[in-house]
């Protein structure tokens, strides 16, 4: 008879890997803690000699997060072909407007095959192209992958409970970095909608915004329920028409990143939004911020191309217009309350009836 009171054998220790992370920013440094804690050792790559060699000295990246003590084997470097050449997959946290200038330039270090995980949310200008679709073009030969969810980096720092999701075609990217970045407080799901979940990412920021004005403004809750809601209808409608899935929207990279987003003060895009409601210019509050606020360039890119393809989005025009054409945030407010109210759900599945 087997003795169940025997003491079991110990589970094989797990095996780290050699990653990088590229981007010494808020979420750059975020994802290498995790990482590093992980027990994986981290090739960390940042232009800011600097900053490095202070995380290198204190294990602190002061700037960007000055309360936060980085652990495990984490290696600083400003060498991006040293980072990228000793990793296994490298994960990309470098703002939008420079993503595609720092991948050419040194797509050459990367290698066949190689697993690329961008975890930027944002859009390039030209060609309003995602930051998945610039890796295709830069470096076809590597495995792409997009991170996207409602993950504010100074929560996953303090280790409070998070979702995200990582959205891969193949299904070995999904699965290897579910394995890398789960643990105790950081869930991993997966999904195939690369375009639709990495768009989300990028065009929820614009709705931050909006909330921060309504928050500013004192509207009240049924009023920030009204946009968020409205929000997601319009950033769905667009993202649809651009050949995403409607269903991705009603996930962690849909609702739930834009629930976060438009509701906490740890949010970027909300604090701009907020600084402006209480009568700050745009360029003061971002200055303020000191840091990459990426809603307030895609705002741009989407109002854009919302009206070149006709997708109706009165929430990116109101906000367009109060950002960059002096409009009062009353007149349009009033503007968007005297709109047409159309359907509630615009998307609706088949109901299936069992007998």
């Amino acid at each position: 008879m087997p003795d169940n009171n025997a003491p079991r054998s110990p589970e094989p220790a797990p095996t780290g890997h050699d990653v990088a992370v590229l981007g010494g920013g808020s979420f750059g440094t975020a994802m290498a803690k995790v990482l590093g804690e992980n027990g994986h050792t981290v090739h960390f790559w940042m232009r800011d000699k600097a900053q490095a060699d202070e995380i290198r000295k204190t294990g602190v990246n002061s700037r960007y997060m000055p309360d936060v003590t980085l652990t495990g084997d984490i290696q600083p470097t400003t060498s991006l072909p040293e980072a990228v050449g000793k990793a296994e997959i490298v994960f990309v946290a470098i703002p939008s407007k420079a993503f595609r200038s720092v991948i050419r330039d040194n797509s050459g270090v990367f290698r066949e095959e190689q697993i690329v995980v961008s975890l930027t949310k944002g859009i390039e200008e030209h060609g309003f192209k995602l930051m998945s679709e610039i890796l295709q073009e830069e470096i076809p030969r590597c495995r792409i992958g997009v991170l996207s969810g409602p993950n504010l980096a100074g929560e996953i720092v303090s280790q409070d409970l998070t979702a995200t999701v990582i959205a891969a075609k193949d299904p070995d990217v999904r699965r290897t970095v579910q394995e890398l970045l789960g643990c105790e407080y950081l869930r991993v799901y997966a999904n195939v909608d690369v375009y639709g979940v990495e768009l989300a990412g990028a065009l929820k920021n614009i709705y931050a915004i909006v909330a921060g004005l309504a928050s500013a403004r004192d509207l009240g809750e049924n009023a920030k329920a009204m946009l968020i809601t409205r929000g997601l209808a319009e950033m769905s409608r667009f993202a649809v028409s651009m050949g995403a899935n409607p269903m991705t929207f009603m996930g962690l990279a849909g609702v739930g990143d834009l629930i976060v987003t438009c509701t906490s003060p740890k949010s970027r895009n909300y604090r701009v939004g907020y600084a402006v409601g209480r009568g700050k210019a745009l360029d003061d509050a971002v200055a303020e911020l000191g840091q990459v606020a990426e809603g307030i360039y895609t705002l741009k890119l989407v109002k854009e191309k919302s009206e070149a393809i006709g997708i109706y989005m009165p929430l990116v025009r109101g906000l367009y217009e109060i950002l960059y054409e002096g409009a009062s945030i009353s007149a349009v407010i009033n503007s968007l309350m005297m709109s047409v109210q159309n359907s509630d759900v615009e998307f609706i599945l088949p109901r299936t009836i069992t007998q």
